[in-house]
């Protein structure tokens, strides 16, 4: 995305953040193609045979965007990060719902570790990882959040850094804590699921 078009991003925000319902229909076709490569790359970790396809789940983020005008857009990027997020949690609930997340037999082991992070293309069990951010989060706010936008929402160190306003040197070191926390936390969760399947 150019300069120009971010500038125009902040602009419709703002001026959806101010009454003008005319804004969001100039936002969507602005932002619509970066909000679809977001979701293909939530998509791409998924099962053969996920029935949420990558537009459908674009538009559900639109649709919760309609729901959340209140909030206070600060720039394009803490917009992007919002709308991973929402995305983040559709197929979260997705998986809930289909029961992805069973103990036991039907589990799916968890193979996340420290590459996970930083090669999102690999399959990952979303719920498990959502569980040890909601754990993260309770020790580690900031780095969860470095997390969440990095990782869900795309964005660069800087980018990050100016959603949270840290500097980039506190979001890298973040970015590694949270990598070594939640690889630590995967793999135990994994040695549970397997001792659990081993003692039914």
């Amino acid at each position: 995305m150019t300069a120009s078009a971010g500038h125009s991003v902040t602009q419709l925000l703002l001026n959806w953040r101010q009454g003008d319902a005319a804004a969001l229909d100039e936002l969507v076709p602005v932002v619509y193609q970066k909000l679809r490569r977001l979701a293909r790359h939530y998509m791409a970790g998924q099962k053969p045979g996920h029935t949420l396809q990558a537009t459908a789940l674009v538009n559900e983020a639109y649709v919760r965007l309609i729901d959340c005008q209140q909030v206070n857009w600060k720039d394009r990027a803490h917009f992007f990060a919002i709308s991973a997020q929402m995305m983040r949690r559709v197929l979260v609930e997705f998986a809930r719902s289909q029961q992805y997340q069973k103990r036991g037999g039907n589990a799916r082991k968890t193979s996340l570790d420290v590459a996970l992070i930083a090669s999102p293309q690999r399959g990952q069990d979303l719920v498990a990882l959502d569980e040890a951010l909601q754990m993260l989060a309770v020790s580690y706010r900031r780095q969860c959040q470095v997390v969440e936008l990095r990782f869900f929402g795309g964005l660069s160190v800087e980018e990050t850094a100016e959603v949270l306003q840290v500097s980039a040197i506190t979001v890298m070191r973040d970015w590694h804590l949270a990598k070594v926390w939640l690889a630590r936390e995967l793999k135990k969760r994994d040695s549970q699921v397997r001792g659990t399947t081993a003692t039914n």
